[in-house]
């Protein structure tokens, strides 16, 4: 007997219609199968059921595997990324000691080159990146910085211009006695290297209408003293250049009358403290020369004297061995007395018109100056200004 039944029905059954007829639309049917061959049939059947399920269970297990190590991988990218964003920065304060300079107008990504240079932080991007995140201003100066420091805490100290040291101001109308004095104080370089190069008549350093003198030739502006490889001479050579690029920029005449524009308008920047009065004070230098008349100015009379003019003395004013006393020689002294600024320069080049003789200076507070063209004038303000003093008092 078939071991299937349903095997041996469906190969041995004949269909017949309603009559008991056999079917003549029905195609003939093979041979009855032996029980080998059913057999066979059989287990070729549950091999191929097998074969398919063994694929599913393979493809499951890949595909799991996959997520699996995917997982891993995209964990361990993310790890490396991670490791990666700390890597770019030192953590904590840096060690030891090291100064820094922020030049003048330098660019933030000239400086965290600068900064990855001295080994200060570890990755220019990141702190151009700390410094755009906190908004934060460079200012230019020598800063006293670590070693593998964090960007964040180079940043504090690079935008708080109060740890800046080595940051030379020249004012306009300040004495290059004082100038250097105090480029010796910041810069740390002993005074005599400044001496030696100014009794040397700044040689290599000053043009030659300036007769080997610095006074007049000193820029007002803000200059790094401290910078790496600073000397006096280096330091006096910046500051007389950016003197000489500024007169070349506001057209001043070189040569002799270079010097006498300088001479006229330091004069003016230390006589008074409002712009507006410079082109008069310049044309009374210019009338009273003319005039044949001494210059009669106290600033340089204290110029000689090395004193402020509120300090001048009657004996300095009398002393006709100072060639800055120009209340007794005639003509410009001997040299500038001060740095003049642009305002003043430019006035000297362009003196308001006019035939004043004198002036006084009516209101130490606002400054305000009176200027005239005769002795009875002046004498006449004088003594209102002396009369207005007594009653204030």
């Amino acid at each position: 007997m078939p071991e299937d039944f349903n095997e041996l029905f469906d190969t041995n059954a004949e269909w017949v219609d309603s009559t008991g007829s056999s079917s003549p639309a029905q195609p003939p049917r093979p041979p009855a199968q032996s029980r080998h061959e059913m057999r066979q049939r059989r287990m070729r059947r549950r091999r191929r059921r097998m074969s398919i399920a063994a694929i599913i269970v393979v493809a499951l297990i890949v595909v799991g595997c996959g997520d699996f190590f995917g997982i891993r991988a995209v964990s361990h990218h993310l790890g490396a990324d991670k490791k990666q964003e700390v890597s770019v920065d030192y953590q904590g304060p840096g060690t030891g000691e090291i100064w820094f300079s922020v030049e003048t107008g330098e660019g933030v990504a000239s400086i965290a080159a600068h900064l990855v240079k001295a080994h200060v932080v570890k990755n220019a991007d990141t702190f151009v990146s700390t410094v755009a995140a906190n908004n934060s201003t460079l200012y230019p100066g020598t800063y006293q910085l670590k070693k593998h420091m964090s960007s964040m805490d180079a940043v504090k100290i690079l935008s708080d211009r109060t740890k800046a040291t080595g940051f030379l101001e020249v004012k306009a109308g300040e004495r290059s006695a004082d100038v250097i004095s105090q480029a010796v104080q910041l810069s740390g370089i002993d005074r005599s290297q400044f001496d030696a190069v100014i009794n040397g008549g700044g040689q290599g350093i000053l043009p030659a209408e300036a007769g080997g003198k610095f006074e007049g030739w000193l820029e007002p502006g803000v200059y790094d003293v401290k910078k790496k490889g600073s000397t006096a001479s280096s330091i006096l050579k910046s500051i007389v250049n950016k003197r000489v690029a500024k007169l070349n920029k506001l057209n001043v005449p070189s040569g002799a009358q270079r010097e006498t524009i300088l001479n006229m308008a330091s004069i003016a920047e230390s006589e008074v403290n409002r712009t507006e009065y410079y082109g008069k004070v310049v044309r009374v230098i210019i009338n009273r020369i003319d005039g044949d008349m001494p210059l009669g100015m106290d600033s340089t009379v204290a110029y000689g004297a090395n004193v402020k003019p509120s300090d001048l003395t009657d004996a300095m004013l009398g002393d006709a061995s100072d060639p800055y006393n120009t209340r007794i020689n005639k003509g410009l002294p001997p040299t500038p007395i001060s740095s003049p600024g642009d305002e003043a320069i430019q006035a000297a080049m362009n003196p308001t018109p006019g035939d004043w003789l004198y002036f006084v200076t009516t209101n130490l507070q606002t400054g305000e100056t009176k200027f005239v063209a005769t002795q009875d004038e002046f004498n006449q303000i004088r003594e209102e200004y002396k009369t207005q003093n007594q009653n204030a008092n």
